[in-house]
């Protein structure tokens, strides 16, 4: 983080991949997991997780979500 920014930094996770039902989040094959990246903001990862998700739309098992690793790392802190 640069000098002179009180911003908190929220890490968010793009990943994605073929599921086993389009109605859960039970992948496939864990070890085949897209990574797209860890992005320094909500909006950012948005932009990574349309940009995948659009480029499978036509594969009804293929899933791409957001995680909020900053929720992860600080249970307690608040933030998108």
């Amino acid at each position: 983080m640069s000098q002179g920014t009180t911003s908190k930094q929220l890490l968010h996770l793009v990943m994605g991949g073929r599921v086993t039902d389009p109605r859960t989040l039970e992948f496939e094959n864990p070890e085949e997991i897209d990574v797209v990246g860890v992005f320094p903001s909500y909006t950012a990862a948005v932009d990574a997780w349309r940009g995948a998700a659009q480029r499978t739309v036509d594969d009804a098992e293929m899933k791409y979500v957001i995680v909020h690793l900053h929720k992860l790392l600080d249970p307690e802190a608040e933030g998108v």
